[in-house]
Formats: structure tokens, C-alpha cells, sequence
């Protein structure tokens, strides 16, 4: 990505099954780093019904998994793809990657500080 050096985070919400794909393809580019979040959320889809009974269901906030990645700018692109490719099924919900900017970051066991 064009613009100063500097690191992004890197926040991907998926399917949760999706998680262990989107895993082994970063790994396989040494990125091992992450923390992932079990969140619940809604898009474009606006939810699901579900018929129960006789009844129909809806359901607007469904399970999605948030994977948060720090990375140097020169890697934003690969982790991009990489998880483009392991979390795409090619249907409604298969979820949305965010970057932001990071102005800095501190090691709590060093005190050590990457701007």
C-alpha cells in the first residue's frame, strides 16, 4: 500500500469454519500473529429466517469470527489476499476486511515502542 511506512491493522470478520483455512494461509506466509474474537454481526443480508414449528424465525445477528492482524504496511496486501482466498465461499456473509491505521504500539513485557 502506497503512503508512509508505517504498521495497519488489519480486522477481517468471517464465517467461523473459515478460521483454520484463513490460519494455514497466513502461516504459510510467516504470519503467525493474531487474535481472534468471537463476534456477532449483520450485513447486506440482514440476518436469516428460519421456519420452526409452523413459525418463521428471524435471526438479524449471526455468529462471525473478527481477526485482527498487525502488520507492516508491505505486508498489508499479502495478508489481504491470503485471507481473501481462504475465507471466500462466494456467498452472502462470507464477510468484510477492514485496515486501519497504527500510530504506535508498546511491548507491556519491554516497555519497547514501534511507531
Amino acid at each position: 500500500m502506497a503512503g508512509t511506512p508505517g504498521i495497519k491493522l488489519v480486522r477481517a470478520i468471517i464465517r467461523e469454519e473459515r478460521v483454520p483455512y484463513v490460519q494455514k494461509a497466513l502461516a504459510d506466509r510467516n504470519i503467525f500473529g493474531m487474535t481472534v474474537s468471537s463476534v456477532m454481526g449483520r450485513g447486506e443480508q440482514g440476518g436469516i429466517h428460519l421456519q420452526f414449528r409452523g413459525g418463521i424465525f428471524n435471526i438479524d445477528l449471526l455468529p462471525k469470527t473478527a481477526i485482527d492482524i498487525v502488520v507492516h504496511d508491505d505486508q498489508v496486501d499479502i495478508v489481504i489476499e491470503r485471507i481473501l482466498s481462504a475465507a471466500r465461499l462466494g456467498k452472502e456473509g462470507d464477510g468484510k476486511i477492514f485496515v486501519m491505521p497504527i500510530h504506535e504500539s508498546h511491548r507491556i513485557r519491554t516497555g519497547e515502542v514501534e511507531v
